[in-house]
């Protein structure tokens, strides 16, 4: 599926443009902020061919895309007008309150802010850090013209962050941008920053004024951006049309710039470096277990979409400190999901979670982890659980060594540089130990493979069945190999041939029988183990003791049902036994729905006898 297509069908899973309020992307997730919640559809949201999952999460629509969001997000500008600053300004009004917890609301605002900086900040954090490297190497000089211009391009963007940060927060809260860029300006401007140096006493008509340097300051603009857009709304309801695009910046500019130095300013950033101080008091405290543990929980952070929550703190740090010890605890976290993804590439003998595990561990060192996490070690459970050990045991060793981060940026192969200086060597050490041993845990812990629900799996015709092998109906059995099943259904049995869906009536899925129930309960055939469910509770796999792989597949097309009309009464991993009930759904809703009930019942493999453990199955889903 092309990308435009892609996000063509997610928004008309999300409930249409009429229902977005706001749209914005991180390294691979798409966040929308949604007006109401019931016209959302998760479930199609999750069955779309090239999203990884959708979550609601910390006030948000959540769709992870992978590495293409960036292209996806695009795509809606062309499809739409949610990315116009009309439609932003338009739908922020009509955004229902937002009745979210205090961390739902934190993380919305914080992702909205600082998303749109991280590729910038991540590409200066790179260079400051090259700088230092090749300072430090003797290769490049603090007086040398080289270093001055590069050192200017890797600084900028922290020395100017209040504007870039009063373009983003204006955005978010629904202000002017360009009243907002103008305020945060006159917060850097050179003369004030002069006055803050030269530590003589200001005033502003008899009131005191205690300047703070704001350069690479981020609380004090997000506040005063923030209390802007409430005084912007009052304001404009005060003046006739005529003269209020005038007036209205003018008093914007004339309040808020004296309030923020008088007030504003120096109180965020007494709170900012009160904040600083603690977390910093916390971590020396004893950082190895400080590391340990953030180490260990940010991707389970990150699976929730709670990690921006830390992202303030991180550029807290870096603009009180100079440095984040926080940040450097991630890169543990990221490379120890790579070596559990390098392992579960090499054990598994399921070549679709190979390929999957393959790609998402080449991404994985790029600092994208959430496919491989989604799509495979989470999915997997014990790889993701080995990750979060291996993880501690990085940590650990990063908080010993006192390690930090210089800048911003996503933790990567590419980005090593902004951990360059003290602790530099204990970074390295950490993630390395993380990696390797994540991927020894998971090489000897194992796992159980499980096909996946989100991608439509290849389907191929049984290569290793002989025409002797070949299923029979024998009296109410099923003769498969020299093992005697129960037919699933009642109901009179037809060749599958007969059923009005080529993939099955080719023989591509497997071989088999087709039942027209005469009743709407499905049981189960024989001993065996439920490898697969689907959340539409249509089909289901089973591996039975002797290692066939079964799959039973109620009606055709029934997946556009939604789940509507069916229920499952196992789960993925339950041991059934013959004559169990697994499905019960309503047969005559479903005729009435206008779809088929009849019931192929498919045996994908027959041939080779494997241990549950190791088998596979590759059911058809739709």
């Amino acid at each position: 599926m092309n990308t435009k297509e892609l996000a063509s069908n997610i928004l008309q899973e999300v409930g249409g443009e009429s229902n977005v309020a706001s749209l914005v992307h991180c390294a691979t997730r798409l966040r929308f902020k949604i007006l109401d919640i019931n016209k959302v559809n998760m479930n199609a949201l999750n069955e779309l061919d090239g999203v990884i999952t959708a979550i609601n999460s910390a006030g948000q629509i959540q769709v992870v895309i992978g590495n293409r969001v960036s292209d996806v997000y695009m795509e809606f500008g062309s499809i739409s007008s949610i990315l116009s600053e009309n439609k932003k300004s338009n739908t922020h009004n009509d955004a229902p309150e937002d009745k979210g917890n205090i961390l739902e609301n934190l993380v919305d605002v914080v992702s909205s802010i600082f998303t749109p900086l991280l590729g910038a900040m991540a590409a200066s954090g790179v260079l400051k850090g090259v700088l230092s490297i090749l300072t430090a190497l003797g290769l490049l000089s603090h007086t040398q013209n080289e270093y001055v211009i590069l050192s200017a391009a890797s600084d900028s963007i922290f020395y100017f962050l209040p504007i870039l940060l009063a373009i983003t927060s204006s955005r978010k809260f629904g202000a002017n941008t360009f009243v907002s860029v103008s305020i945060a300006g006159a917060m850097i401007y050179p003369t004030i920053q002069a006055l803050y140096e030269s530590g003589q006493d200001v005033a502003f008509f008899g009131i005191p004024v205690i300047l703070m340097k704001y350069t690479g300051s981020v609380l004090p603009i997000i506040l005063c951006i923030w209390v802007t857009s409430y005084l912007e709304k009052k304001l404009k309801d005060l003046f006739h049309d005529s003269i209020r695009n005038i007036v209205t910046p003018f008093l914007l500019v004339t309040i808020m710039v004296p309030l923020t130095l008088m007030c504003i300013g120096p109180v965020s950033v007494t709170v900012s470096t009160a904040v600083a101080e603690v977390f910093v008091g916390i971590y020396k405290f004893n950082p190895i277990i400080a590391g340990a543990l953030f180490a260990a929980f940010w991707q389970i952070f990150v699976i929730f979409g709670v990690h921006w929550g830390f992202v303030t703190l991180f550029i807290n740090d870096l603009s009180i400190l100079g440095r984040s010890y926080l940040k450097a605890a991630t890169g543990p976290a990221v490379f120890s999901q790579s070596g559990a993804l390098l392992a579960v590439m090499i054990r598994t003998k399921d070549e679709k979670m190979k390929a999957l595990a393959g790609a998402a561990f080449i991404t994985s060192l790029f600092g994208i982890t959430e496919p491989g996490v989604y799509g495979v070690t989470l999915k997997l459970k014990k790889p993701f659980i080995c990750a979060v050990i291996a993880a501690g045991c990085g940590g650990a060793i990063v908080g010993y060594a006192q390690s930090s981060a210089i800048s911003m940026g996503m933790t990567s192969l590419l980005t090593i540089p902004i951990f360059y200086g003290p602790g530099f060597t204990g970074f390295i050490l950490g993630c390395l130990i993380a990696f390797v041993v994540s991927f020894i845990l998971t090489l000897i812990v194992g796992f159980q493979n499980t096909a996946t629900t989100k991608e439509q799996p290849e389907v191929s015709a049984p290569t290793n069945l002989t025409q002797n092998e070949l299923p029979k109906v024998v009296g109410d059995k099923l003769l498969v190999a020299d093992e005697m099943m129960s037919l699933p259904i009642k109901g009179e049995v037809i060749a599958l041939e007969s059923v009005d869906d080529k993939v099955f009536s080719s023989g591509a899925v497997g071989d088999g029988i087709a039942i027209i129930p005469a009743e709407g309960l499905v049981y189960a055939p024989t001993n065996g183990i439920i490898a697969h469910t689907y959340d539409s509770g249509h089909a289901i796999g089973l591996l039975s003791d002797t290692g066939a792989e079964i799959l039973i597949h109620v009606g055709i097309d029934t997946i556009q049902l939604q789940g509507k009309y069916f229920t499952m009464h196992v789960k993925e991993g339950d041991r059934v036994v013959e004559g169990q009930l697994l499905i019960e759904f309503d047969k005559d809703s479903i005729i009435s729905a206008g779809y088929q009930v009849v019931t192929p019942f498919v045996i994908t493999n027959v041939a080779t006898i494997q241990e549950p453990e190791t088998s596979t199955l590759t059911p058809h889903a739709s």
